[in-house]
C-alpha cells in the first residue's frame, strides 16, 4: 500500500497590506452567432499586455475559466490598495476598453466583484444573460446615482475619478 503524503497546510499574515482588494473579473459569452466567442478570446492578449506593464498597485494577476460552455473567462486580481486600482481603471488601456465595451458589447456580458480589506464588497453586472455571484441572491438596482461608480457603491469618501463613460450618457433615454 502506498504510503500517503502528508497534507500540506498554510496561512498567510496579510497584516503588511491592510487596504488590499481583491477583485474577480469575468466576461461570458451571450450571443452565438460567433461574434461573442471572438470578444471574449480577442481580450485574453490585450489583458496580457497590460499585466505585463505592471501597473502601480497590482499586487498579482490569475487568469481563470469559469466554465466552457457557455465561454466564461475572467480573473482575479490583488490591489495593495483602491486607489491604485481606480486609478488604473480610470487610465488607458483600461478606460478605451471600458468606453469601447459600453457602445457594443461584442455579444459578451462582462462583471467584476470587488472585495475590500478596510470593509465592504461592491459589484456590477453588465449585459449579462443569467444572473451570476451577488446578483444571484442580493436584490438588483440599477447602477446609477449613489450606485453609479464603484467608491460609490463601497460608500467611500472622496470623489470618483471622471468616468470613461459619464452616466448621463450611458443612461440617455432610460430612467
Amino acid at each position: 500500500m502506498a504510503k500517503q503524503k502528508k497534507l500540506n497546510r498554510s496561512t498567510v499574515d496579510l497584516s503588511a497590506y491592510p487596504d488590499l482588494v481583491v477583485v474577480y473579473l469575468g466576461m461570458r459569452v451571450t450571443t452565438w452567432s460567433g461574434r461573442g466567442l471572438l470578444t471574449l478570446i480577442g481580450f485574453g492578449p490585450k489583458v496580457s499586455d497590460s499585466v505585463a506593464q505592471q501597473p502601480d498597485g497590482l499586487l498579482l494577476h490569475e487568469p481563470i475559466i469559469y466554465s466552457l460552455y457557455p465561454p466564461h473567462f475572467g480573473m482575479r486580481q490583488y490591489w495593495q490598495d483602491y486607489p491604485s486600482l481606480e486609478a488604473w481603471a480610470r487610465s488607458a488601456p483600461h478606460r478605451q476598453w471600458w468606453e469601447q465595451y459600453i457602445r457594443d458589447t461584442g455579444g459578451t456580458g462582462f462583471w467584476h466583484e470587488l472585495y475590500y480589506m478596510k470593509g465592504g464588497m461592491e459589484a456590477v453586472y453588465d449585459g449579462m444573460d443569467k444572473p451570476i455571484g451577488f446578483l444571484s441572491f442580493a436584490p438588483n438596482l440599477s447602477p446609477q446615482g449613489p450606485m453609479f461608480s464603484s467608491r460609490q457603491r463601497l460608500g467611500m469618501a472622496g470623489k470618483s475619478p471622471t468616468a470613461p463613460v459619464p452616466e448621463e450618457e450611458l443612461y440617455q433615454g432610460n430612467p
